[in-house]
């Protein structure tokens, strides 16, 4: 008697594809349908296609090039872990500079909103909001904290 394939219900296999997505580079959906029966789901490209669409998926350039699956937000009140926020900078970031109360940071092409929403979730103290771009991020940072702490903060994290 072979074992049944999971046939995870929606919420629970756009949950699954989320994570799969936030855990490693996923360049095409043919590869998340494979990734998804490693983890024993069962899921075609269709539902595969709709599950992006529904979290918001989008592709992004990576650092040399190639492209990957992103979901740039989740509900505001679900807090992005630190190792998470880490992976993001060091997969991401290339620069960070301050000038007195705001923080810029730099992403190659395509990338500034999957950077600045993992940092809006994570809540780092401090951080007032983020302005994104296409490779370019604001970050407003309260004046008694001061930019330069942030700025040096978000290098460590960046690796940089």
């Amino acid at each position: 008697m072979s074992a049944r394939p999971n046939r995870l219900g929606k919420t629970q296999r756009q949950h699954l594809v989320a994570r799969l997505i936030e855990t490693r580079p996923v360049a095409n959906q043919a590869a998340l349908v494979e990734l998804l029966a490693a983890e024993g789901v069962t899921a075609t490209q269709a539902t595969v296609s709709r599950d992006l669409e529904d979290l918001g998926a989008i592709k992004v350039r990576l650092p040399g090039g190639e492209t990957a699956y992103a979901i740039p937000a989740l509900p505001k009140q679900q807090l992005a872990p630190d190792d998470h926020l880490r992976r993001v900078f060091g997969d991401w970031v290339v620069e960070v500079v301050s000038s007195d109360n705001i923080v810029v940071i730099r992403t190659p092409p395509g990338s500034a909103h999957v950077v600045a929403s993992a940092l809006d979730r994570s809540g780092p103290t401090g951080v007032l909001g983020t302005v994104a771009g296409d490779d370019t991020i604001f970050v407003v940072v309260a004046a008694d904290v001061g930019g330069a702490a942030v700025a040096a903060r978000l290098s460590e994290l960046a690796g940089l």
